[in-house]
This record gives structure tokens, C-alpha cells and sequence, in this order.
């Protein structure tokens, strides 16, 4: 069996006859046989990637046996641990048998444990470069009209990416933010500018938002303010801010509706997720690129006005002339 059978079947299995006729056609002679044998095709295993395999389980999940779910659910929260720990340690921690944990491996499509655990190895070595090192790459290469061009290159890139990847889904998370009572706005180090700037936008037509920023220690404080039918909206991208995380456990937690704008549809603020926005931010440079994050913030702005209606634009109506009167611009 391939790996991952279970989650991408062959469509195309050997019929009988075949099988026959490669028993029947078998070289007894071990030179012929070594000759056969390096000319036949080689075929890689169909192995799933770690969003494909999260995937899966998800869709999966009601249909398990408790046992099944409790190593599924660890499988899923603690990806980092399933990568460096024993399978009994992990079945430990799931609080299963180790055999349920064979079982749910081939359950999904996989020989056993070992070929599960390889995509979650995989995905711990495939993590973000370190700023520093890119940082170095970079100075080495030196400045050049080329880094200009690459960047700008990279940015439509990532605009197209994440426009194919969440145009229904911006409408969908647009209507359940509508709905909630209050909507909880959060985005920490540099994803600070892509939340706030949701925020004014939202602002400006509907007064019942609020930014969850956590200065001077006063995130749990902040946290309070979620209740039961609210929604929030986090923003963040791998490495994962803790506080990030702590907003959407605390939305969860809560009762409120949890929109996530992120970078993969397992990242930890995604898991839970009513609705996940991912935007792609693939730069050349030493850090991340956060336009196309930006964009899909915008995009959320846009949904939001085109839903309230008459009512939104009397809002914005009303923010515009304070603005003004207040005197907020400088005179053109």
C-alpha cells in the first residue's frame, strides 16, 4: 500500500489478468533479473503532506471511535510532539492504548506508525528559516535592481495565491462577522498593522468593534470582553505569536465565532477555526511579506460594507463629516 493510501486511493489498482502475467513473465536468472530489475520504472510513495493528512482527519473525525478521536485530536494539537516522542509516549499523552494509535495510522492509509510519523517529522524540518539566516543570504548577495524586481514579483505572486484560495471564503467569514453583536479584532508584533488596519476600516461603519492589542499586560483583562455570540478575528503566521494562540483558545472557549486570517489551515489558530483565510507570504527578502495578508484584510473590509447595506454607509457617512469637522486632515 502507498502511504496515505487511505487519503488519496489508487484510481488505477492492477487487474488480475496483470498480476498473471507478471507471475508468469517472473526471470528466474538473477542477471537477467538484476537487469529487469534496473530497467523498470521506480515509483516514489503518494505521500501526503502534513495540510493534506490534517485535512483528512478533520473530515474524518465524527466518524471515528472515541479511541480513534482522542489520538486524532493529539495528532492534531500537538504536531510538534508527535514528531520527537515515542509512539507510546504519544499514546500516553492521547490517554490510548498504543495499539489504537497503530490502528488509527492505518485507519488513514498508512503501513504504520512509523510512515505516520515521518509527515510530522517532515514538517519540523520544513519550518520558516530563521530571520538571521535569510538576513545573511541576503547581505551576502548584495543590492542589486534584481531584489527590487524579485520582490515585487513575489508580492503579485502571493496576491494571486491568496485571491484563488479564499474568494468564497472571505464572503462566508463576512456574513458570520456580521451577524455577531461585537467583533474582537487581534494581530501582535507585524501582525499588528494588518489587524488595526481591519480594525479602521470596520470602524469607520460600524462602531461595535474593538482591537485586542494587550498593551502593558492587560491582554487577559482585554480577553474578558469576549462573550458567548461575539466574533474575533486573528491574525497571525508561523512562528505562531503565543498571544495570538490565546485569543482564539479564549474566543473558543468563550461561545464566540473565530475567524482566522494565517498562513496554513493547521496553523494553532486555524484548528478550531469557524472560518480560516490564508494568505501566502513568500518574499526574497530576510522577512515575510504581509501585503497579500494585508489584502485579504481588506478584501474582509470591502465584504463587510457591501453586507450592511444603507446602514454602513450612513455610518461612514457620519465618521467621515466628524473627521472633518474635527479636523483630522491637514488643508489641501
Amino acid at each position: 500500500m502507498e502511504y496515505g493510501a487511505g487519503l488519496m486511493p489508487d484510481k488505477n489498482p492492477p487487474r488480475p489478468e496483470h498480476r498473471q502475467r507478471a507471475a508468469s513473465n517472473a526471470c528466474q536468472p538473477p542477471a537477467s533479473c538484476l537487469n529487469s530489475a534496473s530497467a523498470a520504472p521506480h515509483h516514489e510513495p503518494n505521500v501526503p503532506t502534513f495540510d493534506q493528512l490534517a485535512a483528512t482527519i478533520r473530515d474524518r473525525f465524527p466518524d471515528l471511535s472515541p479511541q480513534f478521536q482522542a489520538g486524532a485530536a493529539f495528532l492534531l494539537d500537538y504536531p510538534d510532539e508527535v514528531a520527537v516522542l515515542s509512539m507510546r509516549k504519544v499514546a500516553e499523552r492521547a490517554k490510548v492504548q498504543p495499539a489504537a494509535m497503530v490502528r488509527l495510522s492505518q485507519q488513514l492509509g498508512f503501513p504504520g506508525w512509523n510512515e505516520l510519523r515521518e509527515i510530522f517529522v517532515s514538517r519540523v524540518r520544513t519550518r520558516p528559516e530563521p530571520l538571521t539566516a535569510r538576513a545573511r543570504s541576503l547581505v551576502k548577495s548584495g543590492a542589486d535592481n534584481h531584489l527590487s524586481r524579485d520582490l515585487a514579483q513575489a508580492q503579485a505572486h502571493n496576491l494571486e495565491l491568496t485571491l484563488a484560495q479564499n474568494a468564497e471564503n472571505v464572503v462566508e467569514a463576512a456574513k458570520t462577522l456580521k451577524k455577531a453583536p461585537h467583533v474582537h479584532v487581534a494581530g501582535f508584533r507585524s501582525c499588528y498593522p494588518v489587524a488595526f488596519g481591519l480594525l479602521y476600516g470596520y470602524r469607520l461603519f460600524r462602531p461595535s468593534v474593538s482591537l485586542i492589542s494587550g498593551e502593558a499586560g492587560t491582554l487577559e483583562m482585554q480577553l474578558r470582553g469576549i462573550e458567548k455570540r461575539h466574533a474575533a478575528v486573528v491574525v497571525s503566521f508561523a512562528p505562531y505569536s503565543v498571544e495570538a494562540v490565546r485569543v482564539a483558545q479564549a474566543a473558543i472557549e468563550r461561545g464566540a465565532k473565530l475567524i482566522a486570517l494565517t498562513d496554513s489551515a493547521v496553523s494553532p489558530i486555524a484548528l478550531n477555526a469557524d472560518h480560516t483565510l490564508i494568505f501566502s507570504h513568500e518574499s526574497p527578502s530576510f522577512f515575510p511579506s504581509l501585503v497579500a495578508a494585508s489584502a485579504l484584510a481588506e478584501m474582509l473590509v470591502a465584504q463587510l460594507l457591501a453586507l450592511e447595506g444603507k446602514d454602513a454607509i450612513a455610518n461612514l457617512e457620519q465618521a467621515e463629516a466628524a473627521l472633518h469637522s474635527q479636523g483630522a486632515y491637514a488643508a489641501s
